[in-house]
């Protein structure tokens, strides 16, 4: 650069003005190339830095939805052992002859009615990328807008699990106030096994339930519900979740 300024003085000084004028032009030229030379190889660093950035998320969301893939799994078998059992009583109460002892029975009204019915995914990183505006970090327009809608989804779905719990409570509800829970859970084994306390002897019978209109009448509706929320919530939800993973993979082989 010494021997350009020493030229473009030497020039202006021999008042060579038509001379230093295509000199001038040439290095501007000079300059604005060296400029875009900077930008571009700046704007690959940007990129390389992005891509790298966008490859950090794709592995843990694929992480993360791997994991709620498998805690929808299991939930959804759950909620299915939950309404089969609901079903068998309801059978049960068909039949004109008792042919179910009680610890049978009490053992199925555990399996039943024990656990309670609630998808938590893992959305911690979604959560994170959302709030901080990285989501737009992801190239791929459909992989965006799909994560955007899962939150919204999972939401309603929590809105059906509490119409599912709600109709485990009203079941439940007849133990607390007519029936005998602690009967229930000598005969399925948690006096002992889970809880720590000894079964007791002259434990109050509970078969009476299977006469109950009310008990039939809650159960079908819990049947009712339990199904609707494997058919239009949890395998919809299953679908989106794989597509979910599908687009993850596709992006992270890119």
């Amino acid at each position: 650069m010494k021997v350009f300024r020493n030229l473009r003085r030497k020039l202006i000084t021999d008042k060579k003005v038509r001379s230093y004028i295509p000199y001038a032009i040439g290095e501007i030229i000079l300059v604005v190339i060296g400029i875009l030379i900077a930008l571009a190889i700046n704007n690959a660093n940007l990129r390389n830095v992005k891509a790298q950035k966008e490859q950090i998320y794709l592995a843990g969301l694929h992480k993360e939805f791997s994991t709620s893939k498998s805690k929808l799994t299991e939930l959804i078998q759950v909620n299915r052992n939950n309404y089969e059992g609901a079903k068998q009583l309801v059978n049960y109460m068909d039949m004109k002859e008792a042919t179910v002892s009680e610890k049978e029975f009490s053992q199925l009204l555990f399996n039943s009615f024990a656990f309670d019915i609630s998808f938590n995914p893992n959305n911690s990183l979604l959560l994170e990328m959302m709030s901080s505006g990285s989501l737009k970090d992801l190239t791929n327009d459909e992989l965006r807008i799909r994560l955007t809608n899962w939150l919204s989804t999972i939401e309603d779905i929590a809105k059906q699990e509490a119409d599912l719990g709600n109709q485990r409570e009203k079941i439940l509800d007849q133990f607390r106030s007519k029936n005998s829970l602690r009967t229930v859970f000598d005969q399925a084994g948690i006096s002992e096994n889970e809880i720590g306390i000894d079964v007791r002897p002259d434990a109050p019978n509970n078969l009476d339930l299977l006469e109950s209109q009310t008990f039939e009448n809650d159960l079908l509706i819990f049947i009712l519900t339990s199904i609707a929320t494997e058919k239009s919530h949890y395998e919809p939800l299953m679908v989106e979740l794989e597509k979910i993973l599908e687009l993850l993979a596709e992006e992270a082989s890119n």
